[in-house]
């Protein structure tokens, strides 16, 4: 506000000096007070500047306190993995990274300055109130008149069309190949590092492309916006030059007037439309998110506790689940897992092994049919309640940039505890307790991708030792060798061999030490039994072990002996 009346401010001190020189009166007080305005003026600039920044930061930080919670608040983790929330998600995450538009600090900028030459030009446009009541309506009204002329060119009104998303999706996927860690080796390999880059900027130079076409200059707006423009100032200025010549305004008081009809332009169409189109996007998507993410997340609460569940077992009724947007992967489906024993279940990818997992996870309840424990539903357990009777390990296990401690209990736990997990995990020689797992700290390290699913076994064996009733192992020796497999897996049964255990893998070295052995295909149990009893069947369960078990035969003359792991 202050930086928007400077101008009109220097406007009249500049007309006051003039008319002091013109009458040869004292020149102290109309010089000094020119030179106090110009000199706010040259330094509000740089601080505002820094303030304008300061306050783009703070409200990038409050939209990511906003998106932060509205991600983590609901129990369940539908509105993670919904697809229609896909794009929002996309847009409020990275929207500081100017991969979506400018970062907040420069949108921030780039506002403010628009505020002052708006307020700036409205403030000229009073000061013209003293010369003719026409005038500053002229002037301003034509200026405005282009905010509206050509407000296509500031907004992108179709930025979440199906061909801009798709491009802002590639652009971002490519982005990603080329800045993560993960992708760095492949990409090298097979030589993609230009593949990656052109891919990069032909995605980014499309969303440039789009944009441009939804919303470049039309001819006509255009024309017309230099008509009413330039009638008006040819008017304005054709009267104060006639009135100046004719001595019915003084000199002093044409360089006030004439100064503010040309201050009255800062009204002009410009950057603010621009950039607060571009600021908004980030901030609707917050919005929005936080409206439609809580109900896709939300789980029935729950009020029973869980103590000493499950005491006799768990039983799947008539489950039929789907994800967000997707098909049915459970239908009908029908499982009883008796209490204290392991099962194992196998079944090709999709068939909805990991689907199984989650929902005793209770990050997702089913549409249809229930789960009962001990034959209570576990909608109606209270989730921390039941989560605290569940310890897992899955595929996809995450990787805490925290110590060791921290990460074998990440709710804390006696250092005692801690050690046996390593020691029952074959971890206790990777690190001190108190050694950073990741290479960014002081003194922190980095762990092969084995020696880090031993890190997420032992968390699990934590859990068991702190009184976990259901233990869910996803693939939890996949990144193990044969030999190391073998010997943990024989370690987690002596340890889980008092809770209810359930284990998803597709090595049947492990999988037929359980104590019965699940066949999913479909959505659906298709074979049940122990291992001797599925091999005797001769069904699925046979054939995929046997198709597995040629891999570790050796034939005799190449190694001079036969032998089969599995067996």
């Amino acid at each position: 506000m202050l930086r928007g009346a400077l101008p009109a401010a220097f406007a009249i001190a500049m007309g006051v000096l003039v008319g002091a020189v013109q009458g040869g009166r004292p020149l102290i007080v109309p010089l000094a007070f020119a030179g106090a305005v110009f000199i706010v003026l040259q330094v509000l600039a740089p601080v505002h500047q820094a303030l304008s920044a300061n306050l783009g930061d703070r409200t990038a930080a409050w939209l990511y306190d906003r998106l932060t919670e509205a991600c983590i608040a609901p129990p369940g983790m539908g509105h993670l993995e919904n697809p229609a929330l896909a794009n929002d998600l996309v847009v409020a995450r990275d929207f500081d990274l100017g991969m979506t538009g400018p970062p907040l600090f420069i949108s921030m900028d780039f506002i403010a300055g628009g505020l002052v030459e708006l307020i700036g030009g409205l403030a000229c446009a009073l000061v013209l109130f003293g010369y003719r009541w026409w005038a500053p309506l002229a002037l301003a009204g034509s200026w405005l008149a282009t905010h509206w002329l050509l407000r296509e060119s500031g907004v992108w009104y179709d930025r979440n069309t199906p061909p801009v998303r798709a491009a802002q999706r590639d652009a971002e996927y490519a982005y990603r190949l080329a800045v993560d860690p993960g992708p760095a080796k492949e990409v090298r390999l097979f030589g993609l590092a230009d593949w990656v880059l052109e891919r990069f900027v032909a995605r980014r130079t499309l969303l440039h492309r789009l944009q441009y076409d939804a919303t470049r200059l039309r001819e006509q707006p255009l024309v017309w916006s230099t008509v009413l423009v330039v009638a008006a100032n040819v008017l304005v200025f054709w009267m104060l030059a006639r009135d100046a010549s004719s001595g019915r305004i003084s000199l002093g008081a044409l360089v006030v007037f004439a100064q503010a009809a040309v201050g009255v332009s800062m009204i002009a169409f410009g950057g603010l439309n621009w950039a607060l189109n571009g600021a908004a996007a980030p901030v609707a998507a917050v919005l929005r998110l936080e409206g439609a993410m809580r109900p896709s997340g939300t789980l029935a609460p729950g009020i029973r506790l869980a103590l000493g569940m499950p005491a006799h077992e768990i039983r799947f009724r008539d489950v039929t689940f789907a994800y967000p947007g997707g098909a049915p992967v459970l239908e009908h489906f029908d499982l009883v897992i008796p209490a204290g024993s392991s099962m194992a279940i196998v079944g090709q990818n999709g068939a909805g092994k990991t689907t199984l997992a989650k929902l005793l996870c209770r990050l997702y309840d089913p549409q249809a049919g229930a789960i009962e424990v001990d034959g209570i539903d576990l909608r109606e357990i209270a989730i921390d309640a039941w989560r605290e009777r569940v310890a897992a390990v899955f595929q996809d296990f995450i990787r805490f940039e925290l110590p060791l401690r921290d990460n074998v209990a990440p709710n804390g736990a006696p250092d005692d505890l801690i050690y046996a997990a390593l020691e029952a995990a074959g971890a206790s020689r990777l690190a001190r307790l108190d050694t950073v797992l990741a290479r960014g700290y002081d003194d922190g390290t980095d762990l092969s991708g084995g020696q880090w699913q031993r890190v997420a076994l032992a968390r699990a064996l934590c859990g068991v030792a702190r009184g976990a009733g259901l233990v869910l192992l996803d693939e939890p020796t996949a990144q193990l060798d044969v030999r190391g497999e073998a010997e943990i897996f024989d370690r987690i049964l002596t340890a889980t061999r008092r809770s209810t255990t359930l284990l998803i893998s597709h090595r049947f070295s492990t999988v037929r030490h359980a104590n019965r052995i699940c066949v999913l295909e479909h959505g659906r149990v298709v074979e049940l039994g122990s291992h001797d009893e599925l091999i005797a069947l001769g069904g699925r369960y046979r054939t995929m072990f046997d198709l597995q078990a040629k891999r570790f035969a050796v034939v005799e003359g190449e190694e001079g002996m036969t032998y089969d792991v599995l067996a």
